[in-house]
């Protein structure tokens, strides 16, 4: 199938074409990997540049996006893909949660929003879920203290590694923040 698209000619993936877009390579290959056993056609890029000359390639019906690329956000990349394909399923993909990034996602068009680690049976079900209907909560998901641990750390890299900014972002006193960064990640 082709579409036109200011004069240019492009391929439109029909079915089950899909690209996923991830700068973790061990995760965005295993992923693809459980999609290509689930009939998926898959293309895989690390970052945004990348993503969108592939997409612009074949156009695909289905996009995975992490929220953190390499060479940019993937906020910016969904419009993009979504300019390609209107009808295009895009869910956006992160270790670092939040509110205000969720709803930036949906509004720039990605019709769910999954926190790592999420597996192929929970992106493909997001994928899929049509008309409003979301797919049912994770059987696993993170616990509130990995959550809370996540959302700090996310803060300090945004924060530039500045412990004392970030205590100040969140409303925090220093040494406490020092001793929570000083932890391992808590379990899942």
């Amino acid at each position: 199938m082709t579409e036109t698209r200011k004069g240019d000619v492009v391929k439109s993936g029909d079915g089950r074409t899909l690209l996923i877009l991830d700068d973790d390579e061990p995760f965005r290959t295993r992923l693809a990997q459980a999609m290509r056993t689930r009939g998926y056609e898959v293309a895989t890029a690390a970052g945004a540049s990348e993503a969108l000359v592939k997409a612009a390639e074949v156009v695909p019906m289905y996009a995975v996006v992490d929220l953190r690329l390499i060479d940019g956000s993937g906020l910016e990349v969904v419009p993009k893909l979504r300019a390609l394909r209107a009808d295009m399923r895009i869910v956006v993909l992160t270790g670092y949660g939040n509110i205000a990034s969720t709803v930036a996602a949906m509004k720039a068009g990605a019709v769910d929003y999954l926190a790592k680690p999420a597996d192929a049976d929970e992106v493909e079900a997001a994928l899929l879920a049509q008309g409003g209907h979301h797919p049912p909560p994770p059987e696993r998901p993170m616990s509130a203290d990995r959550v809370r641990w996540e959302h700090i750390n996310r803060v300090f890299e945004l924060c530039d590694h500045n412990v004392s900014e970030t205590a100040r972002r969140l409303n925090m006193h220093r040494r406490t923040l020092q001793r929570i960064l000083a932890k391992r990640s808590p379990k899942e």
